[in-house]
């Protein structure tokens, strides 16, 4: 088993075995997929990033300069 501990901000470290494994590498995007109890972490695809972008166009009452100040350190 891995591990990685969470900072104050909530990120972690993608193990060194993960990242070969995966074939990560700095500035890729990782997807996690949840299935029940489970969590999944891959490699985003192109398909999954034009997901996330039509779906953040739907959620502009979240895109107020108050909320970016208040999200800003997440």
């Amino acid at each position: 088993m891995l591990a990685s501990k969470l900072t104050t901000k909530y990120q972690a470290t993608i193990p060194a075995q993960v990242r070969e494994k995966l074939g990560l590498a700095q500035g890729d995007v990782i997807a996690f997929e949840i299935k029940g109890d489970k969590v999944s972490l891959r490699r985003a695809t192109p398909a999954d990033l034009g997901y996330a972008n039509a779906l953040t166009a739907t959620l502009s009452e979240w895109g107020s300069r108050n909320d970016e100040a208040a999200y800003r350190d997440l």
